[in-house]
């Protein structure tokens, strides 16, 4: 006879699915166990700082309190010899300085006093008798003059410099210069662009003719002068 099964009734054909799942359940167990931690009761344990309130241990001393020296001994006091006045002192006689009225006084005549001469600078725009340039005596205006005769030696004069010329310098030079108590010419300065046209100025400057001095107040004075001499290429 033969035996007939119910497809369904089949217990074999999931067995591999049990097994994972009961192999699940097991290590998820194990690991549970394995983390299971416990923990001690903490309700009755005291978390005050158990901190003196004050400190019994004595703190060493580090420096050592010196004492002030003693004060030094009194000087002891000089011995006073005693001499015997034996000696005779010469007494010291002070004259009064003060005149009698048997005395004679004598007259002094009025001291005279040299008046010093102090060497005073007058700017040519303010002096009263500007210096004269000759061939300016009979002029009537010698300040214009004096100008002009100031121009026409400059371009008589004038030369320029090969060293500028070939380096292609120019510019202004602002010369000034003094014209001393005698008429001559002295304390040149110059101030400009190069040193060559600085001594053309210069040179130019130092062949002024001797003049006649400036005046303030009928007595001859230093004159300042200044005045720009150009040079520019052609």
């Amino acid at each position: 006879m033969e035996v007939k099964k119910n497809p369904k009734a089949d217990v074999g054909r999931n067995s591999s699915l049990y097994f994972v799942i009961g192999l699940a359940l097991v290590m998820g167990i194990t690991l549970v166990a394995l983390e299971w931690k416990t923990y001690d009761d903490d309700a009755n344990y005291d978390i005050s700082m158990n901190v003196d309130d004050e400190l019994d241990e004595e703190v060493p001393m580090t420096e050592q309190i010196k004492t002030p020296p003693p004060p030094p001994p009194p000087a002891a006091p000089e011995i006073i010899e005693v001499v015997e006045d034996e000696e005779e002192v010469e007494e010291t006689v002070i004259e009064s300085t003060e005149t009698s009225q048997e005395e004679e006084i004598v007259e002094i005549d009025d001291v005279e006093v040299d008046e010093m001469e102090e060497d005073v600078d007058v700017p040519f725009a303010v002096i009263e008798d500007v210096p004269v340039f000759p061939g300016c005596e009979n002029e009537g205006n010698k300040r214009a003059c004096f100008q002009k005769m100031m121009q026409k030696h400059i371009s008589k004069n004038f030369r320029y410099p090969e060293i500028a010329q070939e380096m292609g310098v120019q510019g202004r030079v602002s010369v000034m210069f003094v014209i001393q108590k005698d008429g001559s010419i002295g304390n040149i300065r110059m101030r400009g662009p190069d040193k060559n046209l600085e001594k053309e100025a210069a040179r130019i400057i130092g062949k002024l003719p001797k003049m006649t001095p400036g005046k303030q107040r009928g007595r001859a004075v230093r004159v300042p002068f200044s005045i720009p001499i150009t040079f520019k290429l052609q």
